[in-house]
């Protein structure tokens, strides 16, 4: 009979082997979402163009750093590719998966923000990621709105768009990767959850358990423990990184032409630089993918691309009541039923926060 340590090790390891190749497959995949994501959004930009630094890592590996500064409509971002490896792992991925100490790792992925210059405009946040480490390997990713003066619609296309990503491959996954997205971009020593979220999956390594994440007793948890296992393989999840990765484009592009001529005033555009704090909070102070990227000695400029260029921070600071600014943090800060929740209409049509 197995001992106690050798059940839970058996317990953890994966369903179904990657392929040989699965290194290269996965690095040519966020490789390409970096280019094509790049393109498309300097195509949308008009004037901005993406700088390319490529950079070495002493312990193994490297990426290549796409920053865009001052565009017509991209006041600052960037699109970063790496791929790193090694031989101890940081405490944030041993913690999670203790199975995979004493062995060499790898590490690749693609990670996006973007910061327009309206404040009508929301930040995007995208990153999709691949990890091996001896007989451990798993798929993780996902992308969320952070939006300053929000709009129900845009909420609606970019929800509906990451949902219609993830049912093509199995109509199980959004519902577990919705609320995981609501759990995980969440600042707790604020009480708001970042933006109106978006996708989020980690941890996905062919065992068929949908959600991974900390709160066991949270919405995303129960949802998946009601699913129960699903039946997935490497390819599988190489496809849901993929399918995911190419609707980004999709759900975010059609925002910023419905709204990049806006009119704004000094008003909106201090409300904007104010709220960006909270981005800078979550980043610094609970994001694992800055934890590991600074745990495992990654590049620092790379991994601090995600903040703002400009941004501010304001002591006690309420919104007038009733005002469009409040409607963040009672609505659009809150986790919501964004496609099936038809109450939406009637709490935001009087601020003109619909369409």
């Amino acid at each position: 009979m197995e001992d106690s340590k050798t059940q839970e090790i058996s317990i953890q390891k994966p369903l179904s082997m990657p392929p040989a190749d699965s290194r290269q497959q996965a690095r040519t995949l966020v490789m390409k979402l970096q280019d094509d994501i790049c393109a498309g959004l300097e195509l949308t930009d008009g004037l901005g163009k993406f700088k390319e630094e490529s950079w070495d890592r002493p312990e193994g590996g490297g990426g290549r750093s796409r920053v865009m500064s001052e565009g017509e409509i991209f006041e600052q971002g960037g699109v970063n590719f790496s791929e790193v490896e090694g031989t101890e792992l940081p405490p944030s991925i041993l913690n999670q998966r203790p199975e995979a100490k004493g062995h060499s790792w790898f590490a690749t992925g693609t990670s996006m923000v973007l910061h327009p210059r309206n404040p009508y405009l929301p930040t995007v946040h995208l990153n999709y990621r691949y990890f091996e480490a001896g007989p451990v390997w798993w798929f993780g990713g996902g992308a969320d709105l952070t939006p300053y003066y929000p709009f129900l619609e845009d909420a609606r296309h970019f929800h509906k768009t990451h949902k219609a990503a993830c049912d093509s491959i199995n109509p199980e996954f959004h519902k577990v990767f919705k609320p995981w997205c609501d759990e995980y971009f969440y600042l707790k020593h604020r009480k708001e959850t970042r933006g109106i979220g978006g996708i989020f999956y980690d941890y996905q390594d062919g065992s068929g358990l949908l959600y991974k994440g900390q709160n066991q007793n949270g919405n995303a948890a129960k949802i998946s423990q009601d699913i129960g296992k699903q039946s997935t393989s490497w390819d599988q999840l190489y496809s849901l990184a993929k399918s995911c990765g190419e609707a980004f484009l999709p759900a975010y592009i059609p925002i910023i032409k419905k709204r990049k001529n806006q009119p704004y005033g000094e008003k909106e555009r201090q409300f904007q630089l104010y709220r960006r704090g909270r981005y800078v909070e979550f980043n610094l102070v609970w994001d694992r993918g800055t934890i590991f990227g600074l745990q495992t000695n990654g590049r620092t400029e790379s991994i601090l691309m995600s903040l703002p260029p400009l941004v501010r921070w304001e002591y006690g600071y309420k919104p007038p009541e009733n005002s469009r600014e409040s409607l963040l943090t009672k609505v659009f800060n809150r986790p919501q039923d964004w496609l099936g929740d038809k109450t939406l209409e009637k709490k935001l049509e009087s601020h003109n926060a619909i369409d």
